[in-house]
């Protein structure tokens, strides 16, 4: 990597001058793509044992329950399990304490579909399709039937209601739901189009009825926050993913931005260490450190390791 060492790094220099500037190039982590395009991804650094878990829950057909502290990979696990075995797009669900099973279902809305439907009578035009305001979430989605099964994460789930597992264990049993306001519609409507959260994706739902003719890959994660309950545990494969250890930091390292990056690393890996010891902290942050380092940002100058290197728990 080739950057602008010493002062001139400083893009921002908080002296009310204006400079047009050319930002550097981000880190390989932190680029990104148009939707849609697929583009090489960096390597998922797992232990083969960890990687033999994940290989059992596919061909159960049951979820994984990914669990460890923070930055240990659990999101990127699922991001590297649909590219691999080339999966499609990833579907996301990010749980928050309002989360619930029926709007990661899908959602309807019935106040935009009246005005529509009231401007078109107002203009002699024909109703619109209720389709148009119905739009399956990433869990409809992920039970859409299909040629291959989709990979739907489910990230932090211990973020959510303390029902949520529970709730969730009818769909995972079953492998489907229905749409009720399509099944309330007359027999003669048997095949409505309705809008998925893939980008600009629909799908066709005959008689309210979505139904998975392979049960998809679902990635759960959760931050250890609480447990689940055994009768949700008893459903999925559970997968802890480990702290990297100093060799497995030094490979991840290699892995995100080469060779000569790790010659450059050794303090930094070994400041990582003794500050984890002390608190949590995520291994994205050794790569950030990492790869201002090899930019050639003094990060022993006016405490910004510690900033980079901050704790992820306690007071601020």
């Amino acid at each position: 990597m080739t950057s602008a060492a010493g002062a001139d790094w400083r893009l921002f220099r908080g002296d009310g001058v204006p400079r047009a500037v050319s930002l550097p190039a981000a880190p390989p982590w932190r680029r990104f793509t148009p939707a849609r395009v697929t583009c090489p991804k960096l390597p998922y650094i797992i232990d083969p044992r960890h990687a033999d878990i994940v290989n059992a829950a596919l061909h159960l057909r049951r979820p994984l329950l990914v669990t460890g502290p923070a930055g240990t990979g659990k999101s990127s696990l699922a991001r590297a399990i649909a590219h691999e075995l080339c999966l499609g797009d990833l579907l996301r669900w990010s749980v928050t304490s309002r989360s619930s099973v029926p709007d990661a279902l899908y959602v309807y809305d019935a106040i935009g579909r009246l005005r529509e439907t009231t401007l078109s009578r107002n203009r002699s035009e024909g109703e619109p399709s209720i389709g148009q305001f119905i739009r399956l979430g990433p869990l409809g989605t992920a039970l859409v039937a299909s040629a291959a099964p989709r990979c739907l994460l489910v990230d932090e789930m211990d973020k959510g209601d303390v029902d949520l597992p529970n709730d969730l264990l009818t769909v995972f049993e079953e492998g489907y739901f229905e749409i009720k306001e399509l099944v309330r519609l007359p027999e003669g409507t048997a095949d409505v189009e309705v809008q998925t959260s893939d980008h600009r994706g629909t799908v066709q739902v005959h008689q309210g009825l979505v139904q998975c003719a392979e049960f998809p890959v679902v990635i759960i994660t959760s931050n250890g926050e609480r447990e689940f309950p055994p009768a949700f545990l008893r459903r999925c494969l559970r997968l802890e993913l480990p702290v990297p250890d100093e060799e497995r930091l030094r490979t991840i390292v290699t892995a995100h931005l080469g060779e000569e990056a790790l010659q450059e690393a050794d303090d930094l890996i070994e400041a990582f260490l003794r500050r984890r010891a002390l608190g949590e902290l995520a291994t994205d942050q050794l790569l950030n450190a990492v790869f201002l380092r090899t930019g050639g940002v003094d990060l022993e100058a006016d405490g910004l390791l510690d900033a980079v290197l901050h704790q992820l728990t306690g007071a601020m």
